[in-house]
């Protein structure tokens, strides 16, 4: 069966969420959260436990979907996030990768030692994630919406420069000061397979993509402005012109008083904020009518109680008159117990 490239417009009518990221406000809003498909869920554990480590996971397109759909099972969300990870990306780009129990992934060759002309792109590997997509989205029910993903080119050099994730994002601030010529290189690798991959996971079925900046607060402002607006704007650019109908999320974590630039400049269609960005003043400055997505401090809701009552109100009463998704500011962690995810979505369904 071929799949539309994007639903039309009016197909958000039924999907509270794809219809926010479009500008239109919702009364409960709409709400997914970061990492909801993860290792809180007792299921999921279970599901690891049969099928291996995490990238064999998410290379199977039949264990990935299911990993997927299982919070949906479990809570009324209204969004399913594609269960994958910011490093296939590399991957495809030529980088080897695996997962080290406890310390996390590891790209070799890293490119402060290497250079990516020794590189050769493997563009098979983005296969399995588009399967997944299909094989979920022939599952969802016609309400959710269903969101892709990948990372930003900035955050997806970070881990390509230094092999890993590193303390303050050093050696690709270091790299990026030392030869600009070479790392700007390595950000357009970024952005034309990232250009690729996301396109096809709209092709196989998502209905939104949402970028993953998860180091952008690591840079000062001249570089913020190189390196992650610069890069998302035409990335932001070359996918709209391929899927106009397809919304984009920008999350640029820890960027602060520069949102309002990064919301103006790269034209995402709605941005992500995390928990140390005050909804109030998000309310206030950022452009009027921008839907915003956010940001519940995800230890908030282990804590539980009222402290979790209190917190998600301040968040759902600041974004009262503006297109609003509720989500928390970054990825639910897995001590999180299940009831209080359950009474986080009663608080803000009602």
């Amino acid at each position: 069966m071929v799949l539309p490239l994007a639903e039309p417009i009016g197909a958000s009518a039924g999907k509270p969420l794809l219809a926010v990221l479009r500008g239109e406000r919702r009364d409960p809003p709409p709400i997914w959260l970061m990492r909801q498909a993860g290792r809180y869920l007792p299921e999921y554990r279970e599901l690891r436990a049969k099928r291996g480590g995490f990238l064999d996971m998410a290379y199977d397109p039949e264990t990935a979907a299911e990993v997927t759909l299982q919070p949906l099972r479990r809570f009324p969300f209204d969004g399913a996030i594609l269960f994958s990870d910011i490093l296939i990306v590399p991957h495809a780009i030529g980088q080897e990768l695996t997962f080290v129990a406890g310390e996390g992934p590891r790209l070799s060759p890293p490119l402060a030692d290497a250079t990516l002309d020794g590189l050769a792109l493997v563009l098979q590997r983005l296969e399995p994630i588009w399967a997944t997509v299909r094989r979920v989205k022939a599952e969802l029910s016609p309400e959710t919406t269903f969101l892709g993903f990948a990372g930003s080119p900035w955050t997806v050099a970070t881990y390509m420069v230094a092999g890993q994730g590193s303390r303050e994002q050093a050696e690709a601030r270091s790299f990026a000061y030392r030869d600009p010529g070479e790392f700007d290189a390595i950000i357009r690798r970024i952005e034309a397979v990232t250009l690729d991959y996301l396109s096809g996971q709209i092709e196989a079925g998502v209905d939104a993509v949402q970028l993953f900046d998860s180091w952008a607060g690591s840079l000062a402002p001249t570089e913020f402005e190189r390196w992650v607006i610069a890069p998302t704007a035409r990335l932001v650019g070359a996918l709209r012109a391929r899927h106009p109908d397809t919304p984009i999320i920008g999350f640029p974590k820890g960027a602060g008083g520069k949102l309002r630039a990064y919301a103006a400049e790269t034209k995402v269609d709605a941005i992500g904020l995390d928990e140390t960005v005050d909804p109030t003043w998000a309310a206030r400055d950022l452009p009027s009518g921008l839907p915003v997505q956010g940001n519940l401090d995800p230890l908030a809701l282990i804590a539980g109680g009222e402290a979790l009552e209190g917190a998600a109100k301040h968040v759902l009463d600041a974004f009262a008159d503006r297109p609003h998704i509720f989500n928390l500011g970054h990825g639910i962690q897995q001590t999180t117990p299940i009831a209080h995810v359950e009474q986080l979505v009663r608080l803000v369904k009602g």
